[in-house]
């Protein structure tokens, strides 16, 4: 029972401290961009995991984590992969309109509940389901005013929508196969992460800015914004990989949607951002269906843990995904510390 209350008290942490953190680097990454005239997303991106690594390896120096090794093969994929999908949603927001990115990324819940359903074998209730779709539609009400379609751009959505999915649920499964935390998966990914952003960065940003990273006259402010979105995304990658492991990608979602929500709301209310009828009522219908998601995903939860038995047998038939094993039912020693 103790382990169950600091189980819950853990995921409550981790869901505040990636609420606070998202919303924190937005507001901070807006006034950079927007105000500041930064326009280097990817590139920044870049920097913020390479400050992440840092960050990490100083606290491993420093015996606040235990490193543990994973097959360099999966972790580099798990990294590229990662890196790879923050490309293409940038992508997809230069080449299409700020309604059809908006699309995109509501996309990633049901293509995400599609492929845990294909491949992971989990079952998502119709309760589960409805919860969902009502806060697509609010999520979507607020954020969308316009939908225009080209072939480049829909392509684009489409690899950041597939990408940003399974990066997602491997990390979500490689921390419960592997038997690793957050801290020590972020550690050994975010090099790979940061360094196919460190190189695609500047190319991608030139690409859709017409501006070279390199060329810009970075001022005192602009520079200390800078600092402190790094510093602030140490916080939002930690909680980002914290979040995944202790729930599951889908509420990962979920709680991006809640982030967009409370993003509207302070834009409002701090920037004077405009604000409309429109946007409170998709609002207040995200919110319902995220309070359904999270009241139906308790009592599933309750169910589980009434039978404990049934659970664990559920648990072993899921999990041949992504391990070699053999017809003898043994996995290699070997192979022990990779899933691919």
């Amino acid at each position: 029972m103790g382990e169950m209350s600091s189980f819950q008290l853990g995921v409550i942490g981790a869901l505040f401290l990636s609420v606070a953190s998202s919303v924190s680097i937005v507001i901070c990454n807006k006034a950079l961009m927007s105000n500041l005239g930064f326009p280097f997303a990817t590139t920044l991106t870049s920097w913020h995991l390479m400050v992440t690594f840092c960050t990490l390896h100083a606290a491993q120096r420093f015996n606040l984590f235990e490193n543990k090794s994973i097959d360099i093969k999966t972790v580099m994929l798990f990294g590229i992969l990662n890196g790879v999908s923050i490309g293409f949603l940038n992508l997809s927001l230069g080449f299409n309109s700020i309604g059809f990115y908006q699309m995109t990324k509501l996309a990633i819940i049901p293509f995400t509940v599609l492929l845990e359903t294909v491949f992971l074998k989990k079952q998502f209730s119709q309760k589960i389901k409805l919860s969902l779709f009502l806060l697509l539609v609010g999520v979507g009400i607020a954020s969308i005013t316009d939908l225009q379609l080209n072939f480049v751009g829909t392509i684009l959505s489409l690899l950041a929508i597939a990408t940003t999915c399974v990066g997602q649920i491997l990390t979500n499964t490689i921390q419960k196969r592997l038997n690793v935390s957050s801290t020590q998966l972020l550690y050994q990914s975010a090099p790979f992460q940061a360094a196919i952003l460190f190189v695609s960065g500047p190319l991608v940003d030139q690409f859709l800015t017409k501006q070279n990273v390199f060329a810009y006259k970075y001022s005192p402010i602009v520079l200390a914004f800078i600092i402190l979105s790094c510093i602030i995304s140490v916080s939002v990658n930690f909680s980002t990989f914290l979040v995944i492991g202790k729930t599951s990608p889908v509420t990962y979602q979920v709680l991006g949607h809640l982030k967009t929500c409370l993003v509207l709301a302070f834009g409002y209310t701090l920037l004077h951002d405009p604000f409309t009828d429109r946007n409170i009522l998709g609002i207040l219908i995200a919110i319902f269906g995220m309070g359904l998601y999270s009241y139906f995903c308790t009592q599933e939860n309750k169910k589980k843990q009434a039978d404990p038995l049934e659970c664990e047998m559920k648990d072993k038939e899921d999990k041949p995904f992504l391990a070699h094993e053999k017809e003898g039912h043994e996995v290699k020693s070997s192979d022990k510390n990779s899933i691919v």
